[in-house]
């Protein structure tokens, strides 16, 4: 903590200030008080004192479902914590969540802050407020305009991750897993055949060893670069595993994972693997930070998934699922292709994942259309596929590439229309996908909304 000055006093007196007035005109308050505090005082984040405990989570994928998970476990037994969990996960959200919690004078009213962070803004943020503790979830190529090769974004990481930082890492990532070698560290991981595997992916981010450059031989592949591999020349390879999850029982969505003190059940909070992922990581987490298996366990009977992220629910005989697919992202959007293929039933998928909807200055590319997994939707209980939006001719011609035979493809120009062009006579569960921004999650709300009137009158009908 940096001794503070009057341009700090003075910026944090105009911050709170704003801060009040944006809460009583309704507003959240999680990113304009840290964006006015930025401008005013570029080192403002050095001034704040740093809680008794800090935790950063971060990775490619599933670091908000991790962030949310252990923020709902910690508010369950008690803790008072500092979490962005309603903000960004940029520099802005950051001093924001932190400053939400601190008095006039810079000073934390929290021993803990559990807060998610943008990996690419690290260097805006470790050097000022370098963290107890680091969960990365994954790290695999992501938005081709910011951070599309793995070895950039691990480098950023690894250049800014403090020696006495705690790392805790996903043992079958081994991108990720090999962070800050000299660092003290815990890995978590699936070690039982029975998760849902899958080998055929377009994208692999490691498969040479960055050691040696022999060809990695892998004992298995979960998905993409995640399994667990090694190089038959040096020492480079997957380690042994802290948290595991043994076994894994769908039908009563239960889990067994062993852990150091012991091997303990828990309830599953989804059935698709990265679900199992991020909930593992959250637990190795919550265990580090002291919590009893036995108060990890009782929360997570009563915790679901964010709505914003994954929400179902039965109407008259059919299922309606809407589902994140964060745009731009291939490997996300593929996993949820995979999940899609191995659930039961008849299946018919609404694709609204333009991404349009990003900031006016920025340039669209679609490559990233052409590395998703949509041969995974090359199957006989996918019946029919609608692509809405400005982007549905880009989508139609994947869908073609990816063998997907031409009369399961409806092209839809309006997104708000798509709920009039399912076939709801031929299918037993609707999935609606729909990008991270809030407009397009607002946009696909709507169309469920739709789909949902059209079953209930179905239904009445009948």
């Amino acid at each position: 903590m940096k001794k503070n000055t009057v341009r700090f006093y003075v910026t944090i007196t105009i911050v709170k200030i704003a801060t009040k007035i944006l809460k009583l005109l309704g507003r959240n308050a999680t990113h304009l008080p840290g964006w006015m505090a930025n401008k005013l005082c570029p080192d403002f984040l050095g001034h704040l004192e740093k809680p008794e405990r800090l935790v950063y989570i971060t990775g490619t994928n599933g670091k908000t479902t991790v962030s949310n998970l252990t923020a709902e476990v910690l508010k369950d037994n008690g803790y008072d914590y500092i979490n962005n969990a309603s903000g960004s996960n940029v520099s802005e959200g950051v001093v924001s969540a932190l400053l939400s919690k601190s008095s006039f004078f810079g000073k934390s009213r929290c021993k803990l802050a559990v807060l998610e962070v943008d990996e690419r803004y690290s260097p805006l943020i470790y050097p000022y407020m370098p963290p107890d503790y680091l969960l990365c979830t994954n790290l695999f190529r992501d938005s081709y305009k910011r951070n599309a090769h793995t070895e950039f974004i691990s480098g950023v990481l690894n250049s800014q991750i403090p020696k006495h930082t705690k790392l805790i890492l996903n043992g079958e990532d081994l991108i990720s897993n090999h962070l800050a070698m000299e660092n003290e560290r815990r890995y978590f991981g699936i070690n039982c055949p029975d998760g849902h595997s899958s080998s055929d992916n377009i994208i692999k981010d490691i498969v040479a060893c960055p050691n040696c450059g022999a060809l990695l031989k892998y004992d298995y592949i979960r998905y993409n670069h995640i399994g667990r591999a090694h190089c038959p020349n040096c020492d480079f390879g997957s380690p042994e595993l802290d948290y595991s999850v043994e076994k894994i029982d769908y039908e009563n969505q239960r889990c067994l994972i062993k852990m150091p003190g012991g091997t303990c059940e828990f309830k599953l909070i989804g059935s698709n693997v990265t679900d199992i992922y991020n909930m593992l990581a959250a637990i190795a987490l919550l265990s580090e930070l002291g919590l009893e298996v036995s108060q990890i366990q009782k929360s997570f009977e009563i915790i679901k998934v964010v709505e914003s992220r994954y929400y179902s629910e039965n109407v008259h005989g059919k299922e309606l699922v809407i589902s994140l697919a964060k745009g731009q992202n291939p490997i996300a959007c593929s996993r949820i292709c995979d999940f899609i293929r191995h659930e039961t039933g008849t299946k018919a998928v609404v694709c609204m994942m333009d991404d349009c909807y990003d900031a006016k200055e920025s340039s669209e590319n679609i490559a990233w259309i052409f590395d998703i997994d949509f041969e995974f939707l090359n199957d006989a209980s996918v019946k029919q596929i609608v692509l809405t939006g400005v982007r549905n001719a880009d989508y139609h011609l994947r869908l073609l590439m990816a063998g997907i035979p031409e009369e399961k493809i409806v092209l839809c120009d309006k997104e708000e229309d798509a709920a009039s062009y399912v076939d709801y006579a031929a299918v037993d569960k609707i999935y609606i996908l729909h990008d991270i921004y809030s407009v397009q999650y607002e946009n696909a709300k709507k169309v469920y909304q739709d789909l949902k009137n059209r079953l209930e009158e179905r239904g009445e009908e009948a």
